[in-house]
């Protein structure tokens, strides 16, 4: 996984923008923020602690990924998000995954399994507190530890970025969703540990699959879709 949207106020750094983003992309991606919904350039910096130049930055970031469109003396307009997309996204960042672990089961070490076994224990250590970003910056370390035993440099940044639409607050804030990722990277150590390719690949896909069907119900709990479902309908 990639690094968790920030929350609440942000601080200065050169890649403020990208923070911006992050942040932007995560409400979106969870619902917060709905398709035809206005993110207005002054409300979203006032709300981070930010000036105007590094929000308008970001939206013009999300524009050209197509979740935004600009709308003349209007801000920044929602684009329809479907259910379809938010499976297509996961299909993706599983294949990739699929792909590293694959690569990383071929090379791993003793150290290599004891380092990933202290970070999935550090991860079931934050899930009995209240801070959620802790739980997603955990899960994230665990992630990055793995792809970096793959030795792919490249292709671990396709997933990066790829990540960047995932809610991980979203997860990290259920138990349910903690307990999961836990007893799901224990099996995957444990595969790790035994060369079993197949277990690995199996593992780290039902990780994603798992994601899509988490973040899909939880847009139809809010109800994300009334509206894209109604239109579908009259056409």
């Amino acid at each position: 996984m990639a690094s968790p949207a920030p929350q609440g106020r942000l601080r200065r750094r050169p890649q403020l923008s990208d923070d911006v983003a992050d942040h932007v992309r995560a409400r979106i991606m969870s619902g917060q923020v709905r398709p035809g919904a206005f993110i207005r350039l002054d409300e979203t910096a006032a709300e981070l602690g930010v000036s105007v130049t590094p929000v308008r930055e970001a939206l013009s970031k999300l524009r050209g990924e197509g979740l935004v469109e600009s709308v003349p003396h209007r801000g920044y307009v929602v684009n329809p998000l479907s259910r379809e997309d938010v499976v297509d996204i996961f299909w993706l960042q599983g294949r990739i995954a699929v792909e590293l672990s694959a690569r990383a089961a071929r090379r791993v070490t003793d150290a290599d399994l004891a380092d990933l076994a202290a970070h999935c224990d550090a991860l079931e250590a934050s899930l009995a507190g209240p801070d959620v970003e802790t739980v997603a910056l955990r899960e994230f370390e665990f992630h990055r530890r793995l792809n970096r035993i793959a030795g792919s440099d490249k292709l671990a940044w396709f997933l990066h970025n790829a990540v960047r639409y995932t809610p991980y607050a979203l997860y990290a804030a259920d138990p349910d969703w903690g307990a999961g990722a836990v007893a799901g990277h224990r099996r995957l150590i444990a595969a790790l540990r035994d060369h079993d390719l197949p277990a690995v690949e199996e593992e780290t896909r039902s990780q994603f699959t798992d994601g899509a069907r988490r973040l899909v119900a939880h847009l139809d709990a809010v109800r994300m879709w009334d509206d894209w479902d109604d239109d579908e309908r009259d056409d």
